[in-house]
C-alpha cells in the first residue's frame, strides 16, 4: 500500500470518528492523543490529517479518490465501518456518512455484508453463561481476566478489521461477567460509562489500535505469510493485552468495593495496572501468539456472542 492511499484510509477513518457530530469531549482529546501519539509513519503525519478533518480541509470524496486497487477501497470501507461501531450500532448520521463512502467507493454487496457482519458483533449481547464465573472466586476471576487479556492481544496479531472490532465487546463482556459475579447486573450504558471513566474511548481505542496496524503493514495482510512474524511488532506494545488485563483487575476492585471508588482513583488504578500488564506483556506474548494461529476470523460472532 502507498503512503497516498495509507493517508486517505486513515483521512476517512478519521472522517468516519466524527461523522455523528456528537462525540463527547474526552473521547475528541483520545483520538488528537493518538494522532500525536502514532505521531508520523510511512510517510503519513495523523496530527497533520486530524487538523484537516477537523478544519474540514477534507472531505469524503477528495479522500475516496485518492484509493485506486479494490483491496485498498474494501479496506478504507471496513476500518469506516468499524470506526462508526465500535461504540456500538451506527447513528442515523453515520449511516448516511457510511451510504455516501460506499458510493465514492464504488463499492457492492461484499461492503454490505461487512456492515451486516461488524454490526452483530457491535449488538452482540453482554449477557452469556460464559461471560464470568457466576460468584465470587477469586483464582477463577484471576483466570478469566487473564485470559481475556491473551484473547484479545491474539486478537490484535490478526490482520483482519473484524478482528480488531471484536476486541472492545470482549472487554465490555469481560467488566459485565466481574459486575455480575460481584452482585451487579450491570447493562450496555453502565459498562460503556465504566469504561470512559478509567479512560477507555471506545472509538479511540478502535482507531488506536487498527491504526498501529495500518501504519505498521499488518492490516489487512492475509496468506500463509502472517504468522511467521505474527505482529512484526507493529503492535510491540501489547495495547490490547494491558488495556483488557487492567479493565479486569480494576473493574474487580471497583465492583468488590461496592462501586464505591472515585473517577480520580479509577483512572490511577487502571494506569497503574496498565504499567504493571504491559510489564507482563514479554511473558505471554507466546501464548497470544499460539492463540493467534489457533482463531478462526470467520467466527469472530460467534466467539463474542459464547464470550
Amino acid at each position: 500500500m502507498t503512503p497516498t492511499e495509507t493517508r486517505a484510509i486513515v483521512t476517512l477513518s478519521l472522517l468516519a470518528a466524527f461523522a455523528d457530530g456528537e462525540k463527547h469531549e474526552r473521547e475528541r482529546a483520545e483520538i488528537k492523543r493518538i494522532a500525536e501519539g502514532l505521531s508520523q509513519a510511512d510517510g503519513v503525519s495523523l496530527p497533520a490529517l486530524y487538523q484537516d478533518v477537523l478544519m474540514k480541509r477534507v472531505d469524503v470524496a477528495s479522500a475516496a479518490g485518492a484509493l485506486t486497487s479494490v483491496d485498498a477501497k474494501q479496506l478504507a470501507y471496513e476500518m469506516a465501518v468499524c470506526v462508526c461501531d465500535a461504540d456500538g450500532a451506527h447513528s442515523a448520521a453515520e449511516q448516511r456518512f457510511l451510504a455516501d463512502l460506499k458510493t465514492a467507493l464504488g463499492l457492492g454487496a461484499a461492503a454490505d455484508q461487512f456492515t451486516q457482519q461488524a454490526e452483530a458483533l457491535a449488538a452482540a449481547p453482554l449477557a452469556t453463561a460464559a461471560a464470568a464465573p457466576a460468584a465470587v472466586n477469586d483464582a477463577e476471576l484471576d483466570k478469566t481476566i487473564l485470559h481475556a487479556a491473551i484473547l484479545n492481544g491474539a486478537l490484535e496479531l490478526l490482520p483482519e478489521s473484524l478482528s480488531t472490532m471484536a476486541i472492545i465487546p470482549l472487554q465490555m463482556k469481560l467488566v459485565y461477567g466481574i459486575g455480575r459475579a460481584h452482585g451487579f447486573e450491570l447493562d450496555r450504558g453502565h459498562v460503556k460509562d465504566f469504561l470512559a471513566t478509567v479512560g477507555v474511548g471506545l472509538t479511540s481505542q478502535y482507531l488506536e489500535q487498527a491504526g498501529r496496524k495500518l501504519l505498521g503493514g499488518l492490516l489487512g495482510r492475509v496468506g500463509g505469510g502472517l504468522l511467521r512474524g505474527v505482529g512484526q511488532q507493529a503492535v510491540s506494545t501489547g495495547m490490547s493485552f494491558a488495556s483488557t488485563y487492567a479493565l479486569g483487575h480494576v473493574a474487580r476492585q471497583y465492583y468488590a468495593g461496592g462501586r464505591t471508588l472515585s473517577t480520580q482513583m479509577l483512572k490511577q488504578a487502571y494506569d497503574r495496572v496498565t504499567q504493571e500488564a504491559q510489564g507482563l506483556h514479554t511473558r505471554y506474548l507466546p501464548a497470544m501468539q499460539e492463540k493467534a494461529r489457533t482463531l478462526d476470523a470467520g467466527k469472530l460472532l460467534a466467539m463474542v456472542r459464547g464470550g
